[in-house]
């Protein structure tokens, strides 16, 4: 991975942690941690990212990094935050990083406190759309019809009957002043957007699809493949939103369908063996075109 050309990009995120080999999350936070700049305390919750790169007496961080509990990430940050601000340290940038399962569901409400107090903080969702670290389970990010351990695809069942909830609008209805999405498929975007954000005073959040081998059940070889196969199906827009506007998307220039998305996922198959199946192929198809259609994809 390369930082610019012909510079080595030399990570805040050491090697030799306990990650899946493919991990979308850990090439997540190598780059946002690329863009966060030196001067950065990360605060992160119970979560795939905390577990395998802190398991005890080892820490792959090169960054003052803080654990916190799965539903109080944000409310530790903004502790930091105001106690940084406090001492006279108006330079040093808080940030969470933090897996969808703590942003989506059980911290939310801590989240939505942060942003409503308009703390300083940049707050990252590495999203790989589970509760991946305790089973695979369903979370708000799991999108239709894929299967979980808790959402399983089976006589009765196509898998998670929600849709996927739409956390980064959730942030610009709270008047974040600025709001993107990102994939791991686009290292430059993800990059680029954190260092925004971060030099954004207030609030902020970045959200980054990161494909989980594991979970989505593919080869570990195919990680940046398939997040940009939902980028260019539509499934997953990525935008920017400034001051509650949305101000930049990334084209689609040649669209894909989202069969081709899906195929190449464990988690979908059974869309593929079952007549009903066909109907929730289309339902997906019309999210896709949804998106398309409200973001000007194309």
């Amino acid at each position: 991975m390369m930082a610019r050309k012909g510079t080595p990009l030399i990570s805040k995120l050491a090697p030799g942690h306990r990650g899946c080999a493919g991990c979308g999350a850990a090439l997540a936070a190598k780059l946002v941690l690329e863009g966060a700049g030196d001067d950065i305390i990360v605060c992160s919750p119970t979560g795939c990212l905390e577990v395998f790169t802190t398991p005890f007496p080892d820490n792959a961080w090169q960054v003052p990094w803080i654990h916190s509990l799965f539903e109080n990430a944000a409310a530790v940050a903004s502790g930091i935050e105001r106690a940084l601000r406090a001492m006279g340290n108006d330079h040093t940038k808080v940030m969470v990083i933090a897996g969808d399962g703590s942003t989506f569901d059980i911290g939310f409400g801590a989240i939505s406190g942060m942003w409503e107090r308009g703390h300083d903080v940049t707050y990252v969702c590495y999203d790989n759309e589970a509760y991946m670290n305790t089973g695979i389970q369903r979370s708000g990010s799991t999108p239709l019809c894929a299967a979980t351990t808790t959402s399983p695809a089976g006589r009765v069942s196509l898998g998670k009957p929600q849709n996927k909830k739409n956390m980064p609008e959730i942030a610009v209805a709270h008047g974040c002043p600025y709001v993107a999405t990102t994939s791991i498929g686009y290292p430059k975007d993800v990059i680029t957007k954190v260092r925004k954000a971060v030099h954004t005073e207030g609030p902020t959040y970045v959200q980054v699809h990161s494909p989980c081998c594991t979970g989505w059940y593919y080869d570990p070889s195919l990680t940046a493949e398939i997040a940009r196969l939902a980028v260019e199906t539509g499934l997953y827009p990525l935008v920017e939103f400034e001051n509650g506007v949305l101000t930049n998307v990334r084209k689609i220039h040649k669209r894909k369908p989202v069969e081709e998305y899906l195929k190449a996922q464990g988690r979908f198959k059974h869309l593929f063996k079952k007549e009903e199946g066909k109907e929730a192929l289309r339902r997906i198809q019309q999210i896709a075109d949804d998106n398309v259609k409200r973001y000007a994809l194309e």
